[in-house]
């Protein structure tokens, strides 16, 4: 009888558009060294969740490895619903937010000593209009960011960054949102609403200081009528929001969020387009991740 270990590495090798070959032979070495047998998989972009769920039953992985980004750990996390398995992220795409706030190495054999071996946490989702958050989602103006970045031809921060000049030059007029939670209806203009599950964004900056991605609740962060060049700062990652007077955050398991027209909107790093009203849950201990020891304690 094999009694060897097996883990499934997932591979989406055109997140962050670099080249995941040292990573995922690093992975490969680190597991023959550790007598566990890999099952490998790269996404193509059609079916991935349904091939990964029938790897999953085929297999029984004790862990699943993943080399991308946010959306790709999102496509996993939901590929494994309510199975009991750990996931181990090996951040490699364009979005890796969720690695910021595990805080993940930014030495990827690190990372892969963490996702083979450490322990691991229960932490929250948040469910928006059925489509599932893993740390923070938001309308307005870095939603519409995000959309001009996935149209331009310059990826990483460079493209970020002449994103962010290019959205504020064209950034939409503030929106009217009507926010219904813990029994309370606001009505506020807004030039931008997130939903965090977790602290910060990728590029770094503080969104949600009370952000705790296990806690059962997530927070409705409102960014008020804030001058351009404030938001610019927010844009590029240059700056914190603690403090601010034009903030206001709501702690809360489930919000109904409203707005006067359609407003840009993005989760986890993917744009998905203008909405005018989102209905948001908080989905308690839905996915098991690997951490490094520090944030365990």
């Amino acid at each position: 009888m094999n009694s060897q270990k097996k883990f499934l590495l997932v591979i989406n090798p055109i997140s962050g558009g670099n080249d995941k070959t040292e990573l995922v032979a690093a992975t490969r070495d680190y597991a023959a060294e550790s007598n566990i047998e890999l099952v490998e998989y790269e996404t193509t972009g059609n079916d991935d969740e349904e091939a990964i769920h029938k790897l999953y039953k085929e297999h029984a992985p004790q862990r699943i490895l993943v080399v991308g980004g946010d959306g790709t750990v999102k496509i996993v996390a939901e590929a494994v619903e309510n199975c009991d398995v750990i996931i181990g992220v090996l951040p490699a795409g364009s979005a890796n937010g969720l690695s910021v706030d595990l805080q993940l190495s930014k030495d990827p054999l690190e990372n892969i000593k963490i996702a083979f071996h450490n322990h691991y946490m229960e932490m929250d989702m948040v469910c928006i209009n059925g489509k599932k958050s893993l740390h923070l989602s938001d309308i307005g103006a870095n939603a519409e960011l995000i959309r001009n970045y996935e149209n331009s031809s310059i990826r990483g921060k460079l493209g970020y960054a002449l994103q962010a000049i290019s959205t504020i030059t064209d950034l939409q007029e503030p929106f009217t949102a009507t926010i219904e939670a813990d029994g309370n209806t606001i009505e506020t203009e807004a030039r931008m609403i997130v939903m965090a599950n977790t602290k910060r964004y990728g590029t770094g900056v503080t969104i949600n200081p009370i952000g705790i991605m296990d806690d059962g609740k997530f927070e409705v962060v409102i960014l008020k009528n804030l001058d351009l060049m404030f938001i610019g700062k927010i844009l590029a990652g240059n700056i914190s929001l603690e403090g601010n007077e034009n903030v206001e955050i709501i702690s809360t398991q489930q919000a109904l969020i409203t707005t006067n027209f359609p407003v840009h909107f993005q989760i986890d790093g993917e744009y998905c387009g203008e909405v005018d009203r989102l209905d948001v849950r908080i989905l308690h201990k839905q996915m098991k991740v690997a951490i490094p020891e520090a944030l365990e304690a």
